[in-house]
């Protein structure tokens, strides 16, 4: 799992590991945005529920892959409860997880936030969210339901892709790492 809340640097993170590593990746945003820019009006409350669907379309492809299969799956797991998730992984009959948290200060997350408003689909929360991720990068964590590998999206960013493979490697010694 690359976790991390909006703004954070998760989904350019987990697209240069599924590079490195040549596993798919499954992005929250990836599954909504189709919808999101096929559909008028979307507002904060559909915007929620294409992102409930789209997280639950992850598990469901996850939960029909092969055996064996390893992903990457992008997205910002603080949004649902944790014993969601739980109830996930448990169904996916996923067997091992490992976590990249993406840390990222209330300033950095504001500031890239708003670069980024121009480029957001219609539907995605404006600028008026910008004081609640303040708030969620100052109280935000990992889910902890593996080990957790925490990037300093402050101190380097982009953060050094190699450390994290190697990392994941370690964790995974009979994975095949490409």
């Amino acid at each position: 799992m690359v976790n991390g809340i909006p703004a954070s640097g998760k989904s350019s993170l987990a697209k240069r590991l599924s590079q490195q590593a040549g596993w798919l990746k499954l992005s929250l945003d990836d599954i909504k945005n189709p919808f999101l820019q096929r559909l008028e009006g979307v507002d904060r409350t559909l915007n929620r529920t294409l992102g409930k669907a789209s997280y639950q379309v992850i598990w469901s492809i996850v939960a029909d892959a092969p055996a064996g299969s390893t992903f990457i799956i992008d997205a910002w797991f603080g949004f649902q409860p944790k014993a969601l998730l739980q109830d996930y992984l448990a169904r996916a009959g996923v067997t091992r997880l490992l976590e990249v948290w993406c840390q990222i200060s209330a300033d950095q997350v504001a500031g890239r936030y708003l670069a980024r408003l121009g480029e957001r689909l219609p539907g995605h929360p404006g600028a008026d969210y910008i004081a609640e991720l303040r708030t969620l990068a100052e109280r935000a964590g990992p889910m902890q339901l593996g080990p957790v590998y925490s990037v300093d999206q402050d101190r380097q960013s982009p953060p050094d892709i190699d450390l994290i493979y190697d990392w994941i490697a370690h964790q995974l010694p009979q994975a095949k790492i490409i």
